[in-house]
């Protein structure tokens, strides 16, 4: 497996993956992301801010990087940045596929993403990646399983992926919404040929969301490693917006709200990959300390106070303005 190369990494940092679902596209729902990106969106101008965040994490030790078919051209960035780098062959590169960029670059489109689990998205959107990934592409991932999900029962999907198996990739799923649990629980029963399918499951928990955590714990003792997205809860738990627990704990730590909330997610035993989902360098740098956050049993026991119910939370989330 490809995760096989991060756990031989000994790097503080090899346990935080980069994202690119902020950087590939001009709107996403993150707060904070007019000041983050400014006006200047062009595709040049989020390709060089892609570039150089790769950059950054790179020579910081980070070697899981995380695209999309619907992060608007992420896919594109970063197949360009690994021709730039060929030295770069130790990270290991994930996408996904069953969302399609509809907003043709624009912040204001009525719909961003149009979602589709079916056998012919996956083979549109698989040839799309390959012909910009090539064989540098270990992982890819079905995006956002729900309990409803077709992809969950369709065995012509399941065997066009067991091929692509077959063929040398790791396959995975991603899940949101409150029900999240109950998806990587059903897709762990998935089998093909009396084989489980699904090699890695990537998940949104965080301190205001942690209902995943179990069915997680469960995913990792069957195998699979875990790689954990929306760790700063799209930005609300960013110094900007922070409860002011997490802002005391942070003080405590003398660290940022951003560090201290990622290394909450890094100290769960399950979690095999924690993304930063950083626009700016900075934000970046300061996401990578939480690998050197320690928290005691006092400062976890107060940041679990701010636990949601998943549906408040995915209530909220869901109306998060694209910026």
């Amino acid at each position: 497996m490809p995760f096989a190369r991060l756990a031989a990494a000994t790097t503080p940092t090899c346990h935080i993956g980069l994202g690119l679902a902020a950087v590939g596209r001009p709107g996403y729902i993150n707060l904070g992301r007019d000041r983050d990106l400014g006006e200047d969106r062009t595709v040049e101008s989020l390709r060089e801010r892609t570039h150089d965040l790769l950059d950054a994490a790179y020579a910081q030790g980070v070697r899981y990087f995380d695209a999309a078919r619907s992060y608007g051209r992420s896919e594109e960035f970063l197949a360009d940045w690994l021709r730039e780098r060929p030295d770069a062959d130790d990270v290991v590169v994930g996408s996904k596929w069953g969302y399609t960029y509809t907003a043709d670059w624009s912040t204001d489109a009525e719909k961003h993403e149009v979602k589709d689990h079916g056998v012919a998205t996956y083979d549109r959107q698989r040839a799309e990646t390959d012909a910009l990934l090539g064989d540098r592409l270990d992982l890819y991932q079905i995006h956002s399983l729900t309990p409803d999900s077709p992809a969950l029962g369709d065995k012509e999907l399941h065997a066009r992926l067991a091929e692509a198996a077959a063929q040398g990739r790791t396959i995975g799923f991603s899940t949101s919404g409150p029900a999240q649990a109950d998806a990587i629980r059903a897709a762990l029963a998935v089998t093909v040929d009396g084989e489980p399918l699904f090699r890695t499951v990537q998940s949104t928990y965080n301190a205001l969301e942690t209902s995943a955590g179990p069915a997680l714990a469960e995913a990792h003792d069957a195998g699979l490693t875990v790689i954990v997205k929306e760790g700063m809860a799209n930005g609300r738990l960013a110094d900007r917006h922070a409860p002011d627990v997490l802002r005391a704990v942070a003080e405590e730590t003398a660290l940022g709200c951003d560090a201290v909330a990622l290394a909450l997610v890094l100290r769960q035993p399950w979690a095999g990959v924690v993304l930063s989902g950083a626009a700016t360098v900075s934000q970046l740098g300061s996401n990578l300390h939480a690998a050197v956050v320690d928290l005691d049993d006092d400062q976890v026991a107060r940041l679990g106070t701010l636990v949601e119910a998943p549906e408040a939370y995915w209530e909220r989330r869901g109306q998060l303005p694209w910026h």
